[in-house]
């Protein structure tokens, strides 16, 4: 079954629309100066209502592990998503799962330097293979902004996919929206899709509708 994680999330009523139309996981970003920035105080009570088969996920974007591990502890936090250029060595001593991104650019414009496009992520996702218990393959744009994004390249990470030592690690982000995930699990055989803005009405505010629907065709491509 597909795993869907629900990000972005800033108030207990979000939260509740993603639990009830079945997301496995909710992410939280505690990334100053982003349209979707949440304090500990914000987090926690909603962390404490939720079932207990629902994953609350906290990202962090080069913060100092001190600070992650505060947080983490403070938020009951059960799984870190890494966002920034956190090195593999840094990803280790912490009591919950490490997830960390990847990401991908835009092809090259010529067909010369297809081989080494395609060469390229696989080795950037080796470099945090033994240190993370999940890849998550996002845009290389920028989401500070909060706007909607560009999907990445799904081929790519189907051939990702591919290689047995990335199998049930690897989460597909960027782009996916109610209309158009289907087709990139259909590509791109992830073990998770991530959304943010292609599930909300304004940044940092869902779309109940729009919730449901992505998680219902997610689950209907598999």
């Amino acid at each position: 079954m597909m795993r869907v994680k629900i990000c972005g999330i800033t108030n207990a009523d979000d939260a509740k629309v993603a639990v009830e139309a079945g997301a496995d996981a909710l992410g939280f970003i505690f990334v100053e100066g982003t349209p979707r920035f949440v304090t500990p105080d914000v987090v926690a009570p909603i962390v404490r209502r939720l079932p207990a088969f629902v994953t609350p996920v906290g990202v962090f974007w080069d913060h100092p592990s001190g600070h992650v591990k505060a947080i983490a502890e403070a938020c009951h936090l059960r799984a870190l998503q890494f966002h920034g250029d956190e090195p593999p060595e840094e990803l280790g001593g912490y009591d919950v799962p490490v997830i960390k991104t990847v990401k991908l650019g835009p092809p090259p414009p010529d067909i010369e330097g297809l081989q080494a496009y395609r060469i390229e992520p696989h080795m950037r996702v080796l470099r945090y293979a033994t240190h993370a218990a999940a890849i998550l393959l996002d845009s290389a744009a920028r989401w500070s902004e909060g706007g909607p994004r560009q999907p990445i390249e799904w081929q790519i990470a189907g051939q990702l996919a591919d290689y047995p030592l990335y199998r049930n690690r690897l989460i597909l982000s960027a782009g996916l929206t109610p209309e158009n995930v289907a087709r990139a699990i259909a590509i791109a055989h992830p073990y998770a899709v991530d959304v943010d803005s292609g599930v909300e009405r304004e940044p940092g505010r869902k779309d109940p509708d729009k919730v449901r629907r992505f998680v219902e065709e997610a689950r209907r491509a598999v």
